[in-house]
């Protein structure tokens, strides 16, 4: 057989769209367009947005592909517009997803722009609320105690770009004025990098800088310890079910005491709203949300809180009102309790989970948005994909479309648990180590041909006569 050789090939003018290959289509984004397609998903959110379109000229972009968008965006975690953009162009099992005609071209990241701009807020929690209903209709239902917490986002704005509210100056003009006043004349980018490092008074404080690309940001300390321009993120997720009951985006210089009544307040209405049967009763919280005005805040609500206090040597109760004193030492004495302790542990392993799938695997620590309110919109959409996400594991055993990379791997390990169990003619001898029946350990005798032995550490098994 002779070497073939590629040659260029004059294809044809028009070839018809019938005969264009198709994709099988992902398994998880199958059955999640399933599920919407079942819930009148594109029914529910084109009734939701027509009021924010004209009723007369070109037609846009359908609101079920965007918000399919920013769903991808979170599975497939990108953490930008273009990378969503170019993703949904490029796959063709998306594209399915989206229900993109073979000849139709996938929206651009401008486009995405226009649409997140033309729907308010108001839109977004609307779709948070589908989401949560979805999640009680299908039996998830959320119980009586959530855990809150926050985390920060790296804003989209560099501290170089900060500037001083009193006169505009930049860093760099305000350490000249600074090297100057100190007697260096005419300094170099050099003398004023030693100029900083010598200084002992460098803090910067948000009363007297601020961004001048992003004037929402603020100066924060990330989770790393590095210091950004940064927002804070804060989720009040359900115990029992791992849903995320509420989410929203405050300043980075928020305090954690004074959102936290807010925070369960609205957990509490979107439950109702979505028709849970159990209200909120019980909030799990670290030592930072602790201080005697949520404490009382929350008690006035009926809810009985979780909170670690913080290390304090005296406390005067003089000055304060008698409910915060009795919501203090009623915190306290549950703190002290099996259940107070079993909530911590919870609360710390579910909400620093919904933490790590949203900003880490689903790429929303950074945020490319600028302003609280479209930082807000963009991370909303991370949490209803989190909370689908949570409904998909509830009924199909997956979370998301990477996660079938491990299915092969537990498949193989359950059918050989299965064959051994039933001592197969394949392995009459060796079980499973998953089972923890045998384990293969290195010789020790001095057989001519060395090789690994089974040491039997529970059962015996044994060869069956018909072996």
């Amino acid at each position: 057989m002779a070497l073939g050789k590629r040659e260029p090939v004059q294809g044809e003018l028009w070839t018809p769209t019938a005969e264009l290959p198709r994709s099988p289509g992902h398994p998880f984004y199958s059955r999640l367009n399933a599920l919407l397609a079942e819930a009148k998903f594109d029914d529910f959110v084109e009734k939701l947005c027509a009021e924010h379109y004209a009723n007369d000229g070109r037609p846009g972009v359908p609101p079920g592909i965007y918000f399919r968008m920013l769903l991808v965006g979170y599975f497939e975690g990108l953490d930008s517009q273009r990378g969503i953009a170019w993703r949904c162009a490029d796959s063709q099992s998306v594209r399915e997803f989206l229900g993109l005609a073979p000849t139709q071209p996938a929206p651009d990241h401008s486009t995405l722009t226009l649409i997140r701009k033309r729907l308010p807020d108001s839109v977004f929690q609307e779709m948070f609320l589908f989401v949560l209903k979805l999640s009680v209709a299908r039996n998830l239902v959320p119980g009586k105690t959530i855990g809150v917490d926050t985390t920060t986002l790296e804003a989209n704005a560099a501290m170089k770009s900060i500037v001083r509210k009193d006169n505009g100056e930049s860093w760099n003009e305000y350490l000249t004025r600074l090297a100057r006043e100190a007697g260096i004349e005419n300094p170099t980018p050099g003398d004023l990098a030693r100029f900083d490092r010598q200084r002992t008074d460098k803090t910067v404080s948000n009363s007297d800088w601020r961004s001048s690309t992003d004037p929402d940001a603020r100066i924060a300390k990330m989770k790393d310890g590095t210091t950004h321009m940064a927002y804070k993120a804060e989720h009040a997720v359900d115990l029992n079910s791992s849903l995320i009951v509420a989410a929203d985006v405050h300043l980075g210089t928020a305090s954690d005491a004074k959102t936290l009544p807010n925070a369960v307040l609205t957990a509490s209405v979107n439950l109702d709203l979505a028709g849970a049967p159990k209200a909120v009763e019980e909030v799990a919280a670290d030592r930072g949300y602790h201080s005697v005005e949520a404490l009382a805040a929350c008690a006035e609500m009926g809810v009985r809180t979780y909170i670690p206090e913080r290390r304090q040597k005296t406390r005067r109760w003089d000055k304060k009102p008698a409910e915060q004193r009795r919501a203090f030492h009623a915190n306290r004495r549950r703190m002290k309790g099996n259940h107070g302790r079993e909530l911590s542990r919870k609360r710390s392993a579910l909400v620093e989970r919904s933490f790590a799938h949203i900003c880490e695997t689903g790429g929303g620590r950074r945020s490319h948005l600028r302003g609280l309110e479209d930082v807000r919109k963009r991370h909303l959409g991370s949490v209803i994909a989190y909370n689908l996400g949570v409904i998909m594991r509830m009924l199909h055993g997956i979370g998301g479309p990477r996660s079938l990379q491990g299915v092969r791997r537990e498949v193989f390990s359950v059918v050989f648990c299965v064959l051994s169990n039933r001592k197969s003619v394949f392995f009459p001898f060796v079980r499973s180590s998953c089972c923890g029946d045998l384990a293969i350990t290195p010789a020790r005798d001095s057989s001519p041909r060395p090789g690994p032995t089974i040491r039997r550490t529970a059962k015996t098994v044994r060869p069956s006569s018909t072996d």
